[in-house]
């Protein structure tokens, strides 16, 4: 079997991690009800996550279904209306569900192994009944932790996620835009992600300065959410709006990114799942 062939890497300078911010948010305000629909509709897919089986396969399709987002946000980058069966149409779409699910099953090993690295030691953490809780939702057997082991779950939380999403920021629009095979896809994002480290820096900066003002709104309206009555499950409600927002540009600016980068002149439709107004190039 011939190998894959090097994909172009376009290195763009750092004035463009602020054009992606902007070109996100432009997208969002072509389809927002359709898109917000849409990453409810992934909220909800996660919120199962707690079920046992279910919620291990949920875990592991997180790549396709962020393939989903991404190919809502590509529809409404042509000019169509994305349709919530596109969060699905990757985990029906033939050979991509299966890198997806690989990539997926890789992201939860490397960050369990990352977690498990960082917190080697911690006799407390791995308590089995403790897991066994924090896994059900009891947010009181954190309480139970000593203030040094917490602070070190967090950061070994955080970390996880840093190196999965790492992995994954390039690799799935590969995998599902471009067709690579997962070795591939893999070694291509991560040569994009280190060639553009400039403009990833300055996006990360503007997406910083933009989760202030997001994080002070949303503790602002749980404040008053406390003491409203009947209007707390407004004001409830305005929080998962916003917070979902911050979401969908998070998919938005990866999208943009990635476009400029690699482009999205893919040989082949991804199938499955699509409206007729979907234009794909």
């Amino acid at each position: 079997m011939n190998p894959m062939p090097d994909l172009k890497v376009r290195v763009v300078p750092p004035r463009h991690g602020i054009a992606w911010l902007v070109q996100s948010m432009a997208l969002l305000r072509a389809q927002p009800g359709r898109l917000l629909f849409i990453a409810v509709l992934l909220q909800i897919m996660m919120g199962l996550t707690q079920v046992p089986m279910v919620g291990f396969l949920l875990i592991l399709s997180v790549p396709a279904l962020s393939a989903g987002v991404l190919q809502a946000i590509r529809v409404t980058a042509e000019g169509g209306r994305p349709a919530p069966a596109l969060l699905f149409s990757p985990l029906l779409s033939g050979s991509h569900t299966g890198r997806l699910l690989s990539l997926g099953a890789l992201m939860f090993a490397v960050g369990i192994l990352t977690a498990s690295l960082f917190l080697s030691g911690s006799e407390a953490v791995f308590d089995p009944d403790l897991l066994a809780r924090i896994e059900r939702g009891d947010l009181e057997a954190l309480s139970d932790l000593d203030q040094g082991t917490l602070q070190r779950l967090v950061i070994a939380f955080l970390i996880g996620i840093s190196v999965s999403g790492t992995l994954s920021y390039m690799t799935i629009p590969l995998i599902w835009f471009h067709d690579r095979k997962l070795g591939a896809a893999l070694a291509d994002g991560l040569r994009a992600l280190f060639a553009n480290w400039k403009p990833f820096l300055v996006l990360g900066l503007c997406m910083a300065a933009l989760l202030v003002p997001v994080v002070l709104f949303a503790g602002m309206l749980i404040s008053f959410a406390g003491s409203a009555g009947v209007l707390s499950v407004i004001l409830m409600g305005l929080v998962m709006i916003l917070l979902l927002a911050f979401q969908l540009i998070l998919f938005a600016t990866q999208y943009c990114a990635f476009g400029d980068i690699f482009g999205l002149e893919s040989e082949s439709t991804p199938p499955a799942g699509t409206d007729d107004s979907q234009l794909v190039a």
